[in-house]
């Protein structure tokens, strides 16, 4: 082989290696441009709508796809509910505690189906891990069949969010405590030992690599309904918009 083609195949390996460092580049300014730039750890939107991540953590999202959000209510119903929340998330909890019982309704009625998708960015913003272990336990809870009873219990028993309290593991199953038949000894183990991990940092990177950058997040069949001030979501009116869908 000629020095000159051998120069030549050496130049274009280096712009072809110059090429991805420029694709990754901007990947990162983008995820960038969405968790950072921001001096306090978390900005409360209109008296508490929603929470901007300012850090999400966790690996590259271009290389880590997001997993299938946790699904409740029946498949064919008419409405689905997307919600972006994260355990230690003050507005998420704001959020549950207003429209809790009118999604049960709904949701047991046929009429709405919830797609959560848990997110981990206090943890980031605050430090600690008790967005991720608590998010690990409601996965945990989900396997013993009991998902929206110990959703609801976190919320309900939800720490202010500079305590760090749900990175606790023991504190977390006594909680499990309050849903009849979850405290085993399969949810304990899986609590502990961390199992679904990965699944939430996985969970955690989409939303990062998505348009949107506060929590909750609230989609009815697409359509952001949570966060213009303009037109609040008040549960009467989620109530009205899912009949509307129903027929």
């Amino acid at each position: 082989m000629s020095q000159r083609n051998s120069e030549g195949k050496r130049s274009a390996r280096e712009r072809l290696r110059e090429e991805r460092e420029r694709e990754r580049s901007a990947d990162r300014r983008k995820r960038t441009a969405k968790v950072s730039g921001v001096v306090a750890a978390v900005l409360v939107i209109a008296a508490g709508v929603g929470i901007i991540a300012a850090n999400g953590g966790g690996g590259d999202v271009e290389d880590d796809p997001a997993v299938n959000p946790i699904a409740v209510g029946k498949g064919d119903a008419p409405a689905t509910l997307a919600v972006y929340e994260d355990f230690r998330c003050p507005a998420c909890g704001q959020f549950e505690d207003t429209f809790r019982d009118t999604v049960h309704d709904l949701t047991d009625a046929g009429k709405l189906r919830v797609e959560y998708h848990l997110v981990t960015i206090i943890d980031g913003n605050m430090g600690g891990n008790g967005s991720t272990a608590a998010a690990n336990a409601a996965l945990c809870a989900k396997d013993e069949g009991r998902f929206t009873e110990y959703h609801d219990i976190l919320f309900e028993n939800q720490p202010p969010e500079s305590d760090d309290a749900f990175a606790d593991t023991s504190h977390l199953i006594d909680l499990a405590g309050e849903v009849d038949g979850l405290d085993t000894p399969a949810f304990r183990s899986c609590v502990e030992d961390g199992t679904f991990h990965a699944w939430v940092e996985r969970s955690n990177n989409g939303f990062l690599a998505s348009e949107f950058n506060a929590t909750p997040t609230v989609l009815l069949n697409g359509a952001d309904v949570y966060g213009d001030t303009a037109d609040p979501l008040t549960p009467e009116r989620l109530r009205e918009r899912v009949d509307e869908l129903a027929g």
